[in-house]
């Protein structure tokens, strides 16, 4: 099993959920954000003239625990979904993980997803 965690651009967040439940991705957490890379935030130039950094940018967090085979196709999805061309279009990460148990029933493992 890996967790895929993806930061997105909250105008592209429903685009995103819509395209991965296309695709059998249902269960999900999502989690608001601020965050920036390497542009290093965003610089506006108000009335005047005069301008301001803002350096910590809203995104939404999509994070959703995957099957070993259904990792690479859960990229996927996101990316296509998520994809404007532009920069800040955010980033995914892959991690492995070990077990995963449903409370309800205590079942382990791939079945508990």
């Amino acid at each position: 099993m890996n967790k895929v965690e993806a930061i997105v651009r909250p105008e592209r967040l429903e685009v995103v959920k819509e395209a991965l439940a296309a695709a059998g991705f249902v269960g999900l957490n999502i989690v608001n954000v601020t965050g920036r890379g390497v542009q290093k935030g965003i610089v506006h130039t108000g009335r005047g003239g005069e301008e301001y950094r803002v350096d910590m940018l809203p995104k939404s967090k999509i994070e959703l625990v995957v099957k070993d085979a259904d990792t690479q196709r859960a990229v996927d999805v996101i990316i296509q979904a998520a994809r404007t061309g532009s920069i800040g279009d955010g980033k995914i990460f892959v991690s492995p993980v070990s077990d995963a148990i449903r409370v309800r029933t205590g079942e382990r493992g791939d079945s508990a997803l």
